[in-house]
């Protein structure tokens, strides 16, 4: 006899909702390469092992150990819609990446460095330092890392905000810091 197993509402989505999500992560694009919590990038241009030598050149180009690929992944996507729109960007991240070789996203970072200096005048690193620039630091990822708080207009700008709250950096002595003297 097969014994009965009694699951509650909540246990059985729990369990569903896990299992659905992992089937879903697993078979996208980039999932293989994601390390922290489950996201996947969908690809129109690019295979998931170009992807994969992208992201890598990506955390090569701005390493922040802390950082989620998460945050990499959306240089990746930026790319890759760029790629799908023109051919010619296409054809440069394609011959960039064959240049780069298939060990490239898997090498020590040390030799990942080695074989960026060797093409970094290429057009097709300056394509990928310059989107990865753009895209990294304009990232609400990045933001929630770095403590940005992003841009303060629309909040009611920075003076009531905490504009002078920046505790790493000393205090400057009133006759230091250019304040006008005031008259009376």
């Amino acid at each position: 006899m097969v014994p009965l197993i009694t699951l509650d509402r909540r246990d059985l989505l729990k369990a569903t909702t896990g299992l659905l999500s992992g089937l879903v992560v697993a078979g996208s694009p980039l999932a293989v390469i994601a390390k922290g919590a489950a996201w996947a990038v969908d690809l129109v241009a690019l295979s998931t092992g170009e992807a994969a030598t992208l992201l890598a050149m990506a955390r090569t180009i701005c390493p922040h150990d802390r950082l989620d690929d998460l945050a990499y992944a959306l240089v990746v996507q930026g790319i890759d819609a760029d790629a799908h729109k023109d051919e010619s960007t296409r054809k440069t991240l394609k011959d960039g990446i064959a240049a780069l070789g298939r060990a490239f996203a898997t090498n020590p970072e040390n030799e990942r460095v080695d074989a960026l200096k060797k093409i970094e005048a290429s057009e097709f690193f300056q394509t990928m330092r310059l989107k990865t620039v753009g895209t990294l630091y304009s990232s609400p990822i990045a933001y929630a890392h770095f403590g940005y708080e992003g841009e303060a207009f629309s909040k009611g700008g920075y003076l009531l905000r905490g504009f002078n709250s920046l505790r790493w950096l000393p205090e400057v002595p009133g006759e230091d810091s250019g304040a006008m003297p005031v008259r009376t």
